[in-house]
């Protein structure tokens, strides 16, 4: 294993740029609040610990050679992702609707959901895969054995994530005066439900890479 302060640097740079897993971490924080965000992380990173596995042992090089199985994975990741987009929209029209005739809104079953989501949210994208087995192999010398450098740095980019999605969730949290508000919630799960479908007809149209 090679430049791993590098892998680092560049894990940080990628983690921080908007994403599926960010978009749905986004909207529980918003929706359920500062624990809907943390459960959502949470299943990121066991999916993430996951993909890390599938690497080590050599099932995401399966996933990303067979283009059947990566369109399996890609069609299925990308109905999710236009479901939750869709689900968000559409509560957002009830919330409304509810709002306009003075009716509560139950949330407390939302919750229960937020693991859910962001696991099947990173488990079911096969760009994780393909990002798993791309980017891994550069920082390891050639001819050397997979096994511990990968589990090494599969191990740093879920921990790393899990940072960064803590500081984020609780950057939100500490704003929450001003993105509790009802027109700001309005606002960003408008838009979150907007961004998961875009991503998810962004993963329908990806192309596998050989």
């Amino acid at each position: 294993m090679e430049n791993f302060y590098l892998f680092v640097i560049m894990c940080v740079l990628l983690i921080i740029l908007p994403g599926p897993d960010t978009a749905i971490a986004t909207k529980n924080t918003l929706t359920v609040g500062r624990a809907g965000g943390y459960k959502t992380v949470f299943g990121t990173c066991c999916a993430l610990f996951i993909h890390t596995t599938a690497a080590v042992v050599g099932l995401s090089a399966i996933i990303v050679k067979s283009a059947l199985l990566f369109s399996i994975f890609k069609y299925v990741g990308a109905v999710y992702l236009v479901y939750l987009g869709a689900k968000t929209l559409w509560a957002l029209k009830n919330k409304e609707a509810a709002a306009a005739a003075e009716i509560p809104v139950e949330s407390k079953f939302e919750s229960k959901s937020c693991f859910k989501q962001g696991f099947l949210t990173n488990l079911l994208n096969p760009k994780v895969a393909v990002f798993f087995l791309t980017f891994l192999p550069q920082f390891v010398h050639s001819g050397t054995k997979t096994f511990i450098p990968f589990l090494i740095m599969g191990i740093t980019y879920t921990v790393l994530t899990a940072i960064w999605f803590l500081f984020y969730i609780y950057l939100l949290n500490q704003i929450s005066a001003f993105m509790k508000k009802p027109r700001t919630q309005r606002v960003f799960e408008g838009l979150t439900g907007t961004v998961l479908i875009g991503f998810g007809i962004k993963l329908a149209l990806e192309k596998a890479h050989h």
